[in-house]
């Protein structure tokens, strides 16, 4: 963990180092906020990185998107997750669940990615796999632009926790 004050203080690539992973595999989030520095809150520094995300272009929103792994990942793909995608699954019980609800998670996120063409999104922390399967089942009914919007609204949720996670 890091203190605001030594996180404002931080030269530029230390201060994007450190903050790399808030948002999965996208540094240019903390990059185009470097210069805002010194943040007076971390809430002030997530709603300056929320921004930036906002502020992005759509192909940019959707390679952030696109940069998260799919929930309930094995072999290969399991070794592509940041430590925080990989703790935040395993604390969601991702890690233990049956060769019938991985099955189903599978199922799920092949379903989900075939229409929306980016992977099921959830900031896990207080769900289940129960509650994570219901979820996706509900959010396939929805239209593209609307999950788009709900992809970006929980990335920015689970950086919120990365960020309360990392910064004191």
């Amino acid at each position: 963990m890091i203190t605001l004050e030594a996180l404002n203080a931080l030269p530029p690539p230390q201060f994007v180092t450190t903050l790399a992973d808030v948002f999965e595999h996208s540094p240019w989030v903390p990059e185009r906020v470097a210069a805002s520095r010194p943040f007076q809150t971390r809430a002030h520094l997530l709603e300056a990185m929320c921004a930036a995300v906002q502020a992005a272009t759509p192909e940019e929103q959707l390679r952030l998107i696109r940069a998260h792994p799919q929930l309930g990942a094995r072999g290969r793909s399991r070794l592509e997750l940041t430590a925080a995608s990989a703790g935040e699954q395993q604390r969601a019980g991702l890690d233990t669940v049956t060769s019938s609800v991985l099955t189903q998670i599978e199922q799920l996120n092949a379903a989900y990615f075939e229409k929306f063409a980016f992977p099921f999104i959830l900031a896990v922390r207080g769900h289940d796999p129960a509650s994570i399967l219901e979820n996706c089942r509900r959010r396939l009914a929805t239209e593209e632009s609307q999950e788009r919007r709900t992809a970006l609204r929980q990335i920015e949720l689970i950086a919120e926790y990365r960020l309360n996670d990392l910064v004191g």
